[in-house]
């Protein structure tokens, strides 16, 4: 709602309606278009709220109508005058504004501009490094401005909903401990103490925990996070969570209360999120699917095909059932005509996501087959196929041979490939769970076992004692909300005990010093009554990229960076003097 009392202007442009006519009003704003009909100039005035038509008469306006002959594009004015209909037939029903305009009787520009790097219209297509160089300009575009409007009605939702239910807006600290919680750290060196570094936080994990240990109970934050990670359309170098703490609860309080939370935000984009959500485990979601984070808007699920060929000759196929592997496929429906080129170009896909190669069965019309392998194939076999993958004329089979865990992934990646190549249709907004995650990981290179969302979450408690036996068996109590085959949020119930936190990252190969010179003030936290609790944390701006229907996280940010972590704006990152580097006890090589 605007209050006049503190503006120089009484209205907004936008605001302006029928009911309004007769009223004086003051606008302040943007020159949005000017057009000279000879006789009679027309300017609409842009703010945030809008544009409204305004009218300069030589006989009304007075010296106002000398003032707008000057005046171009983007100069900043303020205008009054009175509010009149439109005249019969000059209706806009493309603007709010539409059914009235301005018949200005004193302008005064507050300041020229000069010719802007690009127009401002939502229509215009511009380079987006010269958007981003220039946002400033480009936050002035409507479509842009739209997604902020609604990035702040959604946050002002959170923090209702969260007050509403008890919670405690808390900051937390930005300078911390670099910690492994699974991305690089962006580190910062201290001046006062040479040699040594703070961490700009991953999340507010530690902190978070501290506070419930500390008996806040209930605790949120709009927290800025930062990760010295490769950059995507969905992912920034600093982003912006929902950062939500419990204690006293179990997972199904966690899940059960965000379901009415999301409900309500979502609501402020005029989406009904449907709940109870669906949930799916992990493994559930890999086989089928083949991702921890399934776009449920259309099918195309995983089928194992493994007992089809049990006895198979095909060299192929048989090999990777006798090596304990699987044999897996997706029903491209529509790509039977495929050409041999495009489906090489998938075999390629399959290469670099890390399968062996690419099995392929087509069926373009009814009774015709094309396939290099289907020769090696046996009449039943065949007809199993057909049955167990639900084939119909015009139909594309795609199969991998291969571990279980890689046949999984590289047909999740081809699935989302074919979705975008067929136009799949994907619309609405389809939200579920997954849940009961692995403890643990392993990372090749590395070899050990790493965390699969942090060293902090807590095992099923009937799993405990496999951290020390078997931590690729240990299931957890954890879950990430996906939305639309993004991951938007993500959460666990933490370890609460000293005991079992450190067989967790004694598991991980951080134990006796090493885990007390990295944790020990949360372990001695943990040893002096902190109570049960876990939580969440939602991707903000990931939230706004979807509800806003945009592409990249980009368009959602107010000053985001480029997609090799530079600003265009104001040419970050960038050198430091000689004399700031000796400041901080460093050197340039």
């Amino acid at each position: 709602m605007f209050d006049a009392r503190y503006s120089i202007r009484t209205h907004v442009a936008g605001s302006l309606r029928s009911t309004d006519v007769g009223e004086t009003v003051t606008l302040a704003g943007w020159v949005h278009r000017r057009r000279d009909h000879g006789g009679l100039i027309f300017i609409d005035i842009r703010d945030r709220s809008g544009l409204v038509q305004c009218v300069f008469d030589p006989d009304a306006s007075g010296v106002a109508f000398v003032t707008a002959e000057r005046v171009r594009p983007e100069w900043v004015v303020k205008l009054t005058g009175t509010v009149r209909p439109r005249p019969e037939g000059t209706v806009n029903s493309n603007l709010t504004t539409g059914e009235v305009e301005v018949i200005i009787t004193s302008a005064e520009v507050l300041n020229m501009s000069e010719t802007p790097p690009f127009e401002i219209d939502s229509a215009i297509e511009t380079d987006e490094t010269l958007r981003l160089k220039y946002r400033y300009i480009d936050l002035r575009r409507p479509e842009v401005l739209d997604a902020f409007l609604l990035r702040d009605r959604v946050t002002q939702r959170f923090r209702k909903s969260l007050e509403h239910r008890g919670f405690l807006e808390i900051e937390t600290p930005i300078l911390g401990k670099s910690t492994p919680e699974g991305a690089r750290d962006f580190i910062v060196p201290s001046r006062m103490s040479p040699g040594e570094f703070y961490a700009l936080p991953q999340s507010p994990q530690l902190f978070k925990q501290l506070l419930m240990v500390g008996g806040v109970e209930r605790y949120y934050q709009i927290a800025r996070c930062f990760r010295d990670e490769d950059l995507r359309a969905d992912r920034q170098p600093e982003f912006t969570q929902i950062d939500i703490e419990m204690s006293f609860i179990t997972q199904e309080d966690i899940l059960g209360m965000m379901e009415e939370i999301m409900h309500e935000v979502m609501r402020e984009a005029d989406v009904d999120l449907h709940t109870p959500l669906r949930r799916l485990t992990y493994a559930e979601a890999m086989s089928r699917f083949g991702s921890d984070r399934p776009d449920l808007r259309f099918g195309m699920e995983l089928v194992d095909v493994s007992a089809v060929f049990a006895a198979s000759e095909f060299k192929v196929f048989a090999g990777a059932l006798g090596g304990g592997g699987v044999i897996k496929g997706i029903n491209a429906k529509g790509a039977g005509d495929w050409s041999r080129s495009k489906i090489d170009a998938l075999n390629q896909v399959a290469l670099d996501s890390g399968a062996k190669g690419l099995a392929w069965v087509a069926f373009p019309t009814e009774g015709d087959v094309r396939s290099p392998i289907a020769k090696f194939f046996t009449e039943a076999e065949m007809s199993a196929l057909r049955e167990a993958m639900a084939v119909e004329p015009g139909d594309l089979l795609l199969m991998i041979a291969d571990a279980t865990d890689v046949a999984n992934e590289v047909l999740g990646t081809l699935r989302l490939r074919m979705a975008d190549e067929l136009d799949v249709p994907r619309s609405g907004f389809v939200a579920l769970w997954v849940v009961d995650f692995p403890m643990f990981k392993w990372d090749a290179e590395e070899k050990r076992w790493s965390a699969n969302h942090h060293p902090f979450t807590r095992p099923f408690d009937e799993h405990v004692e496999l951290l020390q036996s078997d931590p690729g068996a240990a299931l957890s109590y954890s879950y990430d909300l996906v939305l639309n085959g993004l991951e938007i949020g993500g959460g666990t119930l933490r370890i609460h005990e000293e005991a079992i936190q450190r067989q967790a990252l004694a598991a991980i190969g951080i134990e006796g010093d090493d885990a007390d010179e990295q944790f020990g003030f949360l372990l001695e936290a943990l040893s002096l009554g902190a109570p049960p609790h876990g939580g969440i944390a939602l991707g903000l701006d990931r939230l706004i990229m979807l509800l806003a229907g945009k592409q990249s996280i980009r368009d959602v940010i107010a000053f985001p960076k480029t997609s090799s972590g530079s600003c265009p704006l104001t040419g970050a990152p960038g050198t430091v003097s000689a004399r700031q580097l000796r400041e901080v006890h460093l050197r340039s090589e």
